[in-house]
């Protein structure tokens, strides 16, 4: 029971995280991308590590736990967050949700090819599915030539699941005896210096954040990365990734609501049908990975 506690936080508050990413690195937000996750994950990471010395938690850690805690750290934070962090500069975040939330599918993918096991017929038909929901989804976007969203924005959208649900599966199958607030805010803090090091690699101009910017980032700070990033990692440790991996579900939901709400992006029948798609591929996914 505890570890679906946790799985409801990450479901309805990461949901949200989308619409402050896109509130904080807005044109006029002040914030450039790859500062804004950086400083975000320093403050998150500082403060869970201070937890983790209130509780007397273990902080000095051995040199395989601290190697999977920098790959994962990396993976999550920079790949999979850092990109869609970079791409909501164009993209809308209940688009940006929608293609993230295609992260269990390269996971079924990547679990079958490490694991040497030929996929199931179901298996096949949900990827196909799935893969067809996300062409659904960008067809409309990339022939738009009003549009803000460009082909770089939706291949960091395509490419960040990928490495989201690559580290956690690597995180998974390299268990640690860690406390989860320790890890994750050493995880956050290797992540937090992969951003910075792209961010000046980048040039990034020095941020002048707007309020709405300055709220947006204490929104992720303690609720998207110190509450959500914490449960996401107990979640692991208490539940099978496939189980973990179903927030991918109400994730986008909760985003593109929060999207039409607050900045009134378009949900049209492309949308409609392109998350219909995925759902149903991730949900077949799962079903098939459920039977072998």
């Amino acid at each position: 029971m505890t570890g679906f506690l946790y799985l409801m936080v990450v479901y309805f508050v990461w949901g949200s995280t989308y619409l402050a990413i896109r509130l904080g690195v807005a044109a006029e937000a002040g914030f450039p991308p790859f500062y804004f996750g950086a400083t975000r994950f320093l403050a998150a990471g500082l403060m869970l590590l201070a937890f983790a010395m209130i509780k007397r938690q273990r902080v000095r850690l051995t040199a395989r736990e601290l190697r999977v805690l920098a790959i994962t750290g990396v993976m999550l934070c920079l790949g999979g967050n850092g990109l869609v962090v970079w791409a909501e500069q164009r993209a809308e975040s209940g688009y940006a949700a929608l293609l993230v939330g295609s992260m269990p599918i390269w996971v079924a993918i990547a679990e079958s090819i490490l694991d040497r096991k030929a996929p199931t017929v179901l298996l096949v038909l949900s990827l196909v599915l799935g893969f067809i929901g996300l062409g659904v989804l960008t067809y409309p976007v990339l022939s738009d030539p009003h549009g803000e969203t460009d082909a770089l924005s939706v291949v960091a959208l395509l490419v960040a699941p990928i490495l989201w649900g690559l580290g956690s599966l690597y995180y998974q199958r390299n268990k640690l005896d860690v406390a989860p607030s320790a890890g994750a805010g050493i995880q956050m803090l290797f992540g937090a210096a992969a951003l910075f090091a792209v961010a000046l690699i980048q040039s990034e101009p020095a941020p002048d954040p707007s309020r709405t910017a300055w709220f947006s980032w204490w929104y992720l700070v303690l609720f998207g990365s110190v509450l959500a990033y914490t449960s996401f990692m107990k979640a692991l440790r208490l539940l099978p990734a496939s189980i973990v991996m179903t927030y991918a579900y109400v994730n986008p939901v909760v985003a593109v609501f929060l999207g039409w709400l607050v900045l009134r992006e378009n949900v049209t029948a492309w949308t409609l049908a392109g998350t219909a798609l995925i759902v149903a591929g991730v949900a077949g996914t799962f079903r098939a990975r459920r039977r072998t």
